[in-house]
């Protein structure tokens, strides 16, 4: 992949997952607080867990794109979800910091993002082509946080399309 490919894969995931934004926004917020700590099984993350996943988890892989390097560090991530008290928080920090992201994508040299990265070992690609696993993994927890929604209590809002708590507008 050379820099002119690269810089247009991530315009056109930078735009891609803008628009992912809204409404992954909606769907941390349809956590009602005082179910936060429902989980459908006893293998399954809680909601609480999902969401500051969800969170931390969007801002993380596109740092490490734009950085060029995929490092995790649990306890940082422990770390920084303690620092959320509640959905509230959760959605403020997204809010907030993931424009920011899209943002530092937007300015990363395609060269940058066309040098080939190490991705815990597991495969070796140019930093751009991890764009398409840092897009799914988002749709992914979003996706297992939204299900859990309507069995919290909460309504479950329209995201590619209504939902039977927020149904299709009929354009004029």
């Amino acid at each position: 992949m050379n820099a002119e490919q690269a810089r247009f894969l991530a315009d056109f995931f930078a735009k891609a997952m803008e628009n992912e934004c809204q409404a992954t926004c909606k769907v941390l917020a349809a956590v009602p607080d005082a179910r936060r700590d429902y989980k459908p099984d006893e293998k399954s993350r809680t909601a609480w867990e999902l969401a500051t996943h969800l969170a931390l988890g969007d801002t993380w892989f596109i740092d490490s794109i734009c950085d060029g390097a995929f490092s995790f560090d649990p306890d940082a991530e422990k770390k920084m979800a303690a620092g959320f008290t509640s959905v509230a928080d959760v959605v403020a920090f997204y809010t907030r910091e993931f424009p920011r992201r899209i943002e530092r994508l937007r300015s990363t040299p395609g060269e940058k993002l066309a040098t080939v990265v190490d991705f815990f070992g597991m495969m070796q690609q140019p930093a751009a082509s991890f764009l398409v696993l840092a897009n799914n993994h988002g749709i992914h927890h979003r996706g297992q946080l939204a299900s859990y929604l309507r069995a919290m209590g909460s309504k479950v809002p329209a995201i590619y399309g209504g939902s039977a708590d927020e149904p299709m507008a009929a354009t004029s």
